[in-house]
């Protein structure tokens, strides 16, 4: 009799929901301002609490801790790592400090359409980039996310019509040695500083420029501390969202399933966002009626991918030798196997 007892009562606690007991808190930073309609990180954000809390009936709570709260980006990385907090949707520039190799991903003038991209970062490549961070850096990758889409140049002095009116400009980058690599090569300084203290920068004249997807520059209003935009979509650089290996390791593997199908639901989500902001009042249209936009013709999208390609494969090969070379291969071949898969 104390034996089918001891087993109902099993059974009965079993047939609660975890919650009931405690359920577990996942804590998501993220840079920017939580606007789900403005912001495309706060958009992943809200869809991913959105879709863990439902489909874990409870067991999991997300909480999101917006607008660099947690500190600056690799400060927040730290806590990731040590459990203080969960999750993190980062930059590339700040997980460059802990994988410099993700340097490959930044190749100028990678991608021709964002298709292309989505097909690389989600395909078998993005698998075996993300297991390559995993064992290097110790972060478990839940995607690749968008950032905002292709890089603008954006400046306070004159116009950028071609690659040598860059020159003598100061031009804030990541803190990606290919991103700098690529503003020398372009005749510009290089000057790194925190996404935080970029608008102040830009009011005061430390720099004289920047370089970010539409999306960005008009959530952080760059436009009004910025007067020339030249949309030479120099880059794609996704966002690398991360999570901590040991906490994504205890979720039983029907939590894990959840967490995993939220991330990748919510990059989604992002990635529409993204692109409706480009596209609407919000993005490219308010921008030019804000900012002097330029947009290159093809030849001199030619002369900016004579000067920057090179450059950027000499460095990645130099900084990186063998390894750099492996992974350039890899993410080439990618490019080609999407283009190829997607009919371009």
């Amino acid at each position: 009799m104390k034996n089918v007892v001891a087993a109902l009562f099993i059974i009965t606690i079993l047939s609660f929901p975890f919650s009931a007991f405690g359920e577990i808190t996942l804590k998501l930073a993220h840079l920017n301002p939580q606007a789900p309609f403005e912001v495309v990180s706060a958009a992943m954000s809200a869809v991913f609490k959105s879709e863990v809390e439902s489909k874990s009936d409870g067991q999991i709570k997300v909480e999101i801790y917006p607008d660099g709260v947690t500190g600056k980006e690799i400060e927040t990385l730290i806590q990731v790592k040590s459990g203080q907090v969960q999750s993190s949707i980062s930059t590339s520039g700040a997980i460059a400090q802990f994988y410099p190799l993700i340097d490959v991903t930044n190749i100028p003038f990678a991608f021709s359409s964002y298709n292309v991209a989505y097909h690389v970062y989600d395909g078998q490549f993005g698998k075996e980039l993300a297991a390559d961070i995993e064992e290097k850096a110790g972060f478990h990758v839940l995607g690749f996310a968008e950032s905002g889409g292709f890089f603008a140049i954006t400046n306070s002095k004159r116009p950028i019509r071609s690659p040598g009116d860059l020159k003598g400009l100061k031009v804030r980058t990541m803190a990606i040695p290919l991103h700098q690599e690529i503003i020398r090569a372009l005749g510009a300084t290089p000057v790194t500083i925190a996404w935080s203290e970029l608008y102040a920068s830009l009011l005061a004249g430390v720099v004289d420029g920047q370089m970010n997807p539409v999306s960005i520059i008009v959530m952080d209003r760059l436009y009004e501390v910025q007067r020339y935009a030249t949309l030479c979509n120099l880059i794609y650089s996704p966002y690398v969202w991360v999570i901590n290996m040991e906490f994504y390791n205890s979720l039983s593997k029907e939590l894990r399933i959840v967490v995993d199908d939220a991330a990748r639901t919510a990059i989604v989500a992002g990635r529409g966002l993204s692109r409706i902001i480009d596209s609407t009042e919000r993005g490219l249209p308010m921008l030019s009626g804000k900012m002097q936009v330029y947009v290159p013709s093809g030849a001199v999208m030619k002369q900016f991918k004579d000067i920057v390609v090179p450059a950027a494969n000499k460095f990645l090969l130099t900084q990186y030798k063998e390894e750099g070379s492996i992974w350039m291969t890899k993410f080439v071949a990618a490019i080609d196997k999407a283009e190829k898969e997607l009919g371009y």
